[in-house]
């Protein structure tokens, strides 16, 4: 098998912990472990600013000069813009100055989160989705429902590809019961933040119990909604 030169262009990086840092992690770790050789240009190379309405996120000031000697040195052989901030935009600007092929994903509905946030038209932040994808040789997503939703606001159908997300048996397996709870269990494993919509979740009105894993801005808020009798918290 031909092993490739890999750069990975993300703005989200640690100290973050959501689910595309760590997608991008696992999808390093996974190609090093085949033999590729891959580098990454995160934020943290650059002076950063918190992201307004989401400071944890921080946001690479005048990125282009140094983006642009960085990318150069590694000379990819592929390139993944993983994220629409100000680094995956200067890696799409170089990559397309260049006649480089390049891939990208797509992993936060991002125009709902801005119009709940900000109450920002949600088709004008998917014409800026559509316009920052539309030279993407193949646009990742995560499911099915996913792909249907871009292809319905405008997408390319043929670019958008389903990058599925396994589960590592080696940290996760068919462990010992921790608590037996009222079933049917439904649970919700993730980031704590207003775009997973969990209030909805935790409104259910059905029978057993509802489970909440996971961290983030909106804990202290999802915290009231829970009630001992039917909802179980571990974050």
């Amino acid at each position: 098998m031909k092993n490739y030169k890999i750069l990975i262009i993300t703005d989200a990086w640690y100290p973050q912990t959501n689910g595309v840092v760590r997608t991008m992690e696992n999808l390093g770790q996974q190609l090093k472990s085949r033999g590729h050789e891959v580098n990454y240009i995160t934020p943290n190379e650059f002076i950063t600013i918190p992201m307004p309405t989401y400071p944890e996120i921080k946001l690479a000031l005048n990125a282009w000069p140094k983006l642009y000697r960085k990318i150069k040195e590694y000379n990819p052989q592929v390139m993944h813009i993983a994220t629409e901030g100000p680094l995956g935009f200067f890696g799409r600007r170089y990559c397309i100055k260049k006649n480089i092929k390049f891939t990208t994903s797509y992993h936060t509905k991002f125009p709902d989160y801005l119009h709940a946030r900000t109450k920002i038209p949600i088709s004008f932040s998917y014409r800026f989705m559509r316009y920052f994808h539309k030279h993407s040789q193949s646009i990742l997503v995560t499911t099915k429902t996913m792909k249907k939703e871009l292809a319905d606001n405008g997408f390319d159908i043929d670019k958008l590809k389903v990058w599925t997300r396994g589960v590592n048996h080696n940290v996760f397996g068919s462990g010992t019961k921790i608590k037996d709870f009222k079933g049917p269990v439904w649970i919700y494993v993730g980031r704590v933040a207003i775009e997973k919509n969990i209030k909805a979740f935790l409104d259910l009105d059905i029978e057993g119990t509802k489970i909440v894993v996971g961290d983030g801005p909106q804990m202290n808020e999802v915290k009231k909604k829970i009630s001992e009798c039917d909802i179980y918290w571990n974050a």
